[in-house]
């Protein structure tokens, strides 16, 4: 499974969260400088264990429960070619079993104990989170500690898992006809950077996958000093520290985790097109220009000129491609922009849509372009950028109110590189943004040599085939 927060990228586009505090009023009609912002400083408490692993912790006693995380730097982002999908088969991998708890122990001992847990994995990490109350955090501890080095990684049960990630695959991509061409919209955005991969692999080598090529990527990878624990919840930092030594602190470490190679995507010479032939009712388009991330941006502003960029043109019911395109000129079902900045390599600028029933793809391309143009030729209004950068703190507020979004924010910025207090910068740094500065961006970067599009285009749909109904909730 992928998610950011909490299953991140089959869906890269969706936005880290970033934990914050405001106060404001009237912010549908403030100028920017009115928006106030009152802080509230809730501290993270960082540790780090002798075997390399780090501890993060923020107490947080709304609610009488603890978010327990667990995340490795690896994902598909280290996945070499013939290799993908390893980082998400080892996370189905770890349900099945330890010495000291056999498949099926660790989930039925954390339902005894009224808790929830899953993982996911993305291009950048593998996080393994429980939901538990806190009173009862030692038992979540002593689970997880006890698979970081010790999964018995069972033939059997991998000759079966496989299949069920193969299965899922086939679900989320394969009879998705909107999934397949983002996936191979990605393939072709991509030349050198290691997010033209899926995160859960290509079938071919999901089809030539071994249990001992697992067995090599979990015993490199997946050890306390290229780990980071996070903790949010109704917990003392000092016992959450005493837990952990207790629990994490007896395993060995591996010597032999390679820094990640540099992989620098080859620079585009022009636009790149492709077009998917697929089952589907209607036709879809995605587009996406290269754009720095803020790993790799020499000036920093620019990443945050990038999402509000995106928010103008895709935030909410007063959007540009919402007012414009879907309800103003009814040309489009459903457009779209995105941008991800927080990983651990650059990224796209993208956009998509898909025309209503009656319309050409063609139109809806050419609206979609029109509204880059218009960026680039235009600065957005004051009052523009004040409603949206009202609306995206509003949201960071409402995320703060989850304790699980609060534990994402920290384990997945730790884990990329970022360091987890990038979040106390976000806010700040969005209003400091200017209309000057998102056209700035938009003239350097939403350019026709760095664009990349894919089309699809639909093919009869077989009526005998059952309808993709299945779900993959572990």
């Amino acid at each position: 499974m992928r998610r950011i927060l909490p299953f991140a990228r089959q869906n890269r586009n969706i936005k880290t969260i970033l934990a914050v505090s405001v106060i404001f009023s009237g912010f549908f009609t403030v100028p920017a400088h009115a928006i106030e912002r009152v802080k509230v400083e809730v501290p993270v408490h960082e540790y780090k264990l002798d075997n390399g692993l780090k501890v993060l912790v923020k107490q947080d006693k709304r609610a009488p429960i603890a978010v327990v995380q667990l995340w490795y730097k690896v994902g598909s982002s280290y996945e070499h070619n013939g290799s993908t999908g390893l980082s998400h088969v080892v996370e189905h991998m770890m349900f099945k079993g330890t010495q000291k708890y056999p498949t099926g122990e660790f989930n039925r001992i954390i339902a005894e104990n009224g808790a929830e847990d899953n993982a996911f994995t993305g291009q950048d990490y593998t996080a393994y989170y429980q939901v538990i109350a806190a009173d009862r955090l030692e038992v979540a501890f002593e689970l997880e500690s006890d698979r970081v080095r010790n999964l018995t990684l069972p033939p059997a049960e991998f000759k079966k898992e496989i299949e069920v990630v193969k299965e899922e695959r086939r679900w989320r991509t394969e009879d998705k006809p909107t999934s397949l061409t983002r996936e191979q919209f990605e393939a072709v955005a991509f030349l050198n950077s290691p997010y033209k991969n899926p995160v859960i692999g290509w079938m071919a080598d999901l089809d030539a996958m071994q249990v001992e090529d697992l067995r090599a990527w979990y015993e490199r990878w997946y050890a306390p000093n290229n780990a980071t624990l996070v903790v949010v919840g109704d917990v003392e930092p000092e016992k959450v520290l005493e837990l952990a030594k207790k629990y994490y602190g007896p395993l060995k470490p591996t010597e032999n985790i390679p820094p990640p190679k540099p992989q620098t995507e080859v620079e585009q010479k022009g636009v790149r097109t492709i077009k998917v032939k697929a089952p589907a009712e209607l036709p879809y388009i995605m587009m996406g220009y290269k754009v720095p991330g803020m790993i790799n941006a020499k000036e920093k502003w620019k990443p945050y000129a990038l999402e509000m960029l995106a928010s103008i043109l895709d935030g909410g019911n007063s959007s540009r491609l919402s007012k414009e395109l879907i309800r103003g000129k009814e040309i489009a079902s459903s457009a779209s922009a995105w941008y991800s900045g927080f990983g651990r390599l650059p990224d796209l600028f993208s956009l998509s849509g898909m025309p209503t029933k009656g319309e050409k793809l063609e139109t809806v391309k050419a609206a979609l372009l029109e509204q880059v143009e218009k960026l680039r030729n235009e600065p957005v209004t004051v009052d523009e950028l004040a409603r949206v950068k009202a609306q995206v703190i509003a949201s960071e507020i409402y995320e703060r109110d989850s304790q699980q979004n609060q534990a994402n924010v920290l384990g997945s910025l730790e884990t990329v590189g970022l360091g987890y207090k990038l979040a106390d910068e976000y806010v700040d740094n969005i209003l400091a943004i200017t209309p000057e500065q998102i056209q700035t961006v938009a003239k350097k970067y939403l350019i026709e040599d760095s664009l990349t599009i894919a089309e699809l285009d639909p093919q009869p749909i077989d009526p005998n085939k059952p309808k993709n109904t299945r779900s993959f909730v572990r």
